[in-house]
């Protein structure tokens, strides 16, 4: 069974950090791009960023650039997303995703607020 956990979420005050984890199951991890995606509340879907399969290689959506770090283990099978200098505009529901094997969790709640 295919399956992706995220955790890590919770209530932080402006500028501060979060990690968010996702463990994948019952698929081969290493051999897929990995990608977080987020919901604010009333908004759709938004990319953050993503990881190639031996995470060389990472992509940011502009409004993370610099704030965010995608990482990935392959042995632990596991996706990270390290968020530093939190904005109450990341206040959302952060989705790990991959698209090329059609999956994605059921998210786990940010929420930057002083």
């Amino acid at each position: 069974q295919v399956q992706l956990v995220e955790s890590g979420g919770g209530l932080v005050q402006p500028g501060g950090s979060l990690r968010l984890s996702c463990a994948a199951s019952g698929f081969t991890f290493s051999s897929y791009w990995m990608h977080w995606v987020r919901q604010a509340p009333g908004k759709g879907l938004e990319w953050v960023s993503g990881i190639n399969t031996g995470g060389g290689s990472t992509y940011y959506a502009d409004s993370v650039k610099g704030r965010f770090t995608i990482s990935r283990d392959n042995a632990k099978n596991t996706l990270y997303l390290q968020m530093n200098s939190l904005k109450p505009e990341d206040t959302a529901l952060y989705f790990c995703a991959s698209p090329s094997r059609g999956c994605s969790g059921q998210g786990t709640q940010v929420t930057v607020s002083s």
